[in-house]
């Protein structure tokens, strides 16, 4: 049989993530062709917690929620990490892409545009603001490798060339292993390292970011560095605006649900959830479940803090 040629990865936590991510399944369902697939994944401590609605709108999309081992996979709890610990769970698909679920797909797409061979495809970050320039030859010296020569201008901070750095809110990547091993396993063996380096300052929550040029790397893969219109990241010195005239924004990456209203997508949004669920609102699918039910008309969506 055919391997799917995608699989989004995504995930589904209460109490704010298993709605958002609802809200993103329906967005990749309008967007992208009938063969990708998407899971969402749940700390298997947590299951007993998702809102029975949160089971249904994925039954309804045709996708899956699976339990993950996140207690014990990091030296002291790491919630930031468990966007690698989904990363890493197996899947038969060519390619497979994490993204946050604090995420939309606006416009139609396809696995072309976000995958390359012997690639992992992501976007520069926004900004750095945890950290100087010096610090790659910390984090790279910690792996015995040399800072690489290239240099890239981050989203929001376009002035200065700098050491490539890119956000963890989208990482596409190939299933198959890479001369190092498959990306996603590598990726955590090299945060796990990196964040034994006790006096490296701000490696939490950044652990994910500042390790993943060098996971790319050490797998053996280049990196594919996406158009801005593939992961357009909102908020930060864009609050408050709304998108840019003129261009075709695929995808945004909005954080949390007020700034999502700020550039007006809040109602784009509700559509999607409308058309392909037949509600608004994801409680609405089982208004009677025992669950706290948030009231009507309420946002559903929390909040990120991580700089992208």
């Amino acid at each position: 049989m055919t391997r799917p040629p995608l699989t989004f990865v995504y995930i589904v936590e209460p109490p704010d993530y298993q709605i958002m991510a609802c809200m993103l399944l329906a967005s990749i369902r309008e967007n992208f062709p009938a063969d990708v697939q998407a899971i969402g994944y749940c700390p298997e401590h947590r299951m007993a917690e998702l809102h029975p609605a949160v089971f249904r709108a994925h039954e309804m999309l045709g996708a899956e929620i699976r339990p993950m081992r996140t207690e014990g996979m990091w030296d002291s709890p790491y919630p930031h990490g468990n966007k690698i610990i989904a990363a890493m769970q197996p899947r038969d698909s060519e390619y497979s892409a994490f993204v946050d679920s604090d995420v939309l797909f606006l416009e139609p797409n396809s696995p072309a545009a976000l995958t390359r061979a012997g690639h992992v495809s992501c976007s520069a970050a926004a900004s750095m603001n945890w950290g100087e320039q010096s610090v790659w030859d910390r984090i790279w010296g910690t792996f015995g490798m040399e800072v690489p020569a290239e240099r890239i201008r981050l989203m929001r901070r376009t002035r200065q060339e700098v050491v490539p750095y890119f956000s963890a809110g989208l990482v596409v990547f190939p299933e198959d292993p890479g001369p190092g091993g498959r990306f996603p396993d590598v990726w955590y063996d090299t945060a796990r390292r990196l964040d034994r380096e006790s006096d490296l300052e701000h490696r939490r929550p950044y652990l994910d970011q500042m390790t993943l040029p060098v996971a790319i790397r050490r797998a053996g893969l280049g990196w594919n560095i996406l158009p801005e219109e593939q992961h357009y990241i909102l908020g930060g010195l864009m609050r408050g605006k709304t998108l840019p005239e003129g261009r075709l924004i695929h995808t945004v990456h909005y954080r949390n649900d007020k700034v999502l209203r700020e550039v007006g997508l809040t109602r784009r949004g509700r559509a999607m959830l409308r058309r392909h669920l037949g509600v608004d609102y994801v409680r609405r699918l089982v208004p009677d479940a025992p669950q706290a039910r948030a009231e009507e008309g309420a946002p559903e969506q929390g909040l990120t803090g991580q700089e992208e």
